[in-house]
């Protein structure tokens, strides 16, 4: 391990030609490379976390308007953390320093969401990476330690590449058949069908998305795989487990040392469902809700 601010502690692993560096505020996924190529586009150490890099987002992913919300018919008042569209934004732990034990494979980095402004619940949180032989896998645990049921809702904010190729020339694809329509606080307005092209695949410097989808397709096995495809056929898939119905997919061109960027973030629940309900989980006390997700390369 060595240290690094502003990012914390940085975490590597390493298994053969795989090896990877987790920071350990917001535990996030700060680098992936296989082979000498990077399947997450790395970032410099002196910097802060850029666009919410490889990120968890709970207890709740995405945004909750005016950081305000129905509990089960009290209101709570979250702090704003996004003053630009008056949001709440990705959860409570973005900005914390996880505790971290680690092999030369795996680390399991935890947290603890503790009762506060606008969210009175006792939250543990553990996310466990591994390396595998073809990318990473990816587990996250809550448990609730409070005296009553205490909603939920996770996510991760990946950004993923074929490193030794032009960004803008990798075929993108969602298989996703719904997604959210927004306004201009990026704040759910409704749905609309899926472009169909996302499915079959396009070329990611041909779209500009921030766009959440759901009613998404899953492999016999109960995985949904998102996928960006070099060339010379050569592919990164991101898959998500059972419980993770959403993803938000964004595209920039800001990220640092990179021409253009995608994010692929695995979700449990969609943008201010705090409010719409959508994916939010009510762990019982002492219950544990387990989530998993990897990235490969083939």
């Amino acid at each position: 391990m060595s240290t690094a601010s502003p990012t914390g502690t940085q975490i590597t692993l390493r298994r053969g030609e795989v090896d990877a560096q987790i920071a350990q505020v917001g535990a996030s996924l700060r680098s992936l490379r296989i082979g000498g190529v990077d399947l997450v586009p790395p970032y410099p150490l002196d910097l802060p976390t850029p666009a919410c890099s490889g990120v968890v987002l709970v207890p709740w992913p995405n945004r909750v308007r005016d950081g305000r919300w129905d509990d089960d018919g009290t209101a709570r008042a979250l702090a704003i953390t996004e003053p630009k569209l008056n949001n709440a934004s990705h959860g409570l732990l973005r900005f914390t320093s996880y505790e971290v034990s680690q092999t030369d494979t795996e680390a399991v980095l935890r947290a603890t969401i503790v009762p506060q402004t606008g969210y009175p619940y006792l939250v543990e949180t553990a996310v466990t990476y591994t390396l595998a032989s073809d990318g990473i896998q990816v587990a996250h645990a809550l448990t609730n330690h409070s005296d009553t049921p205490a909603p939920v809702a996770l996510g991760t904010h990946p950004f993923v590449t074929i490193g030794d190729v032009d960004p803008h020339d990798l075929t993108l694809r969602i298989p996703a058949k719904t997604a959210f329509e927004t306004d201009e606080r990026m704040l759910p307005t409704g749905t609309r069908p899926a472009d169909t092209a996302l499915r079959d695949g396009v070329r990611l410097g041909d779209v500009s998305l921030d766009t959440g989808f759901t009613d998404l397709t899953r492999d016999p096995d109960g995985r949904v795989r998102h996928s960006l495809t070099a060339p010379d056929g050569r592919r990164v898939t991101l898959w998500q487990g059972e419980g993770f119905d959403y993803v938000q997919v964004y595209t920039t061109p800001a990220y640092p040392g990179q021409s253009l960027a995608v994010a692929i973030e695995p979700m449990t629940a969609p943008a201010d469902a705090l409010n719409s309900g959508l994916g939010i989980r009510r762990l019982a006390p002492e219950e544990t809700w387990t989530l998993h997700w990897g990235i490969t390369f083939s």
